[in-house]
C-alpha cells in the first residue's frame, strides 16, 4: 500500500501523522537565519496528503517517531539464515518476516498505523 493510500484509509492516522510534520515544519522555521518572508509562507503552507504519502513512500523509517509518540512501538530485527538473511519485524502482539529491512518497515508501518487508527 502506497503512503497516499494508508493516509485515505486510516483518517485517524493521518490527522496524527500530518500534524507530527506540521510541527517539525514549524520548529524548523525558529531558525533565525532563515528570511522572514519565507517563514511566512511556510506557516501558510498546508501540508496535503499527496506531499505526506510520498514522505511515507521514500521514508517510512520517519514514521517510527510519530509511533513511538502515541505508543505504538515497532521493532525491526535481523535473523541470518543459512544462505541469506530475513528481517522481522514486530508491533504489540503482531509480528512478520521481510527479505529486506526496508520490506519489513514498510509492512510494519501498514500495521502500526492501523493499530493506532483504532487506538483513536
Amino acid at each position: 500500500m502506497t503512503g497516499l493510500e494508508l493516509l485515505e484509509k486510516y483518517d485517524k492516522t493521518a490527522i496524527v501523522i500530518k500534524q507530527f510534520y506540521l510541527n517539525a515544519m514549524l520548529e524548523s522555521l525558529k531558525d533565525e537565519e532563515l528570511p522572514e518572508n519565507f517563514k511566512e509562507y511556510a506557516r501558510q503552507t498546508t501540508i496535503d496528503n499527496d506531499k505526506i504519502g510520498k514522505f511515507i513512500d521514500v521514508q517510512p523509517r520517519g514514521l517510527f517517531d510519530v509511533f513511538d509518540i502515541n505508543k505504538v512501538y515497532i521493532g525491526i530485527t535481523p535473523n541470518i539464515l543459512i544462505g541469506g538473511m530475513e528481517f522481522k519485524y514486530t508491533i504489540d502482539d503482531v509480528s512478520g518476516e521481510a527479505p529486506t529491512r526496508i520490506e519489513a518497515e514498510k509492512v510494519a508501518i501498514e500495521k502500526a498505523f492501523e493499530i493506532l487508527n483504532n487506538k483513536l
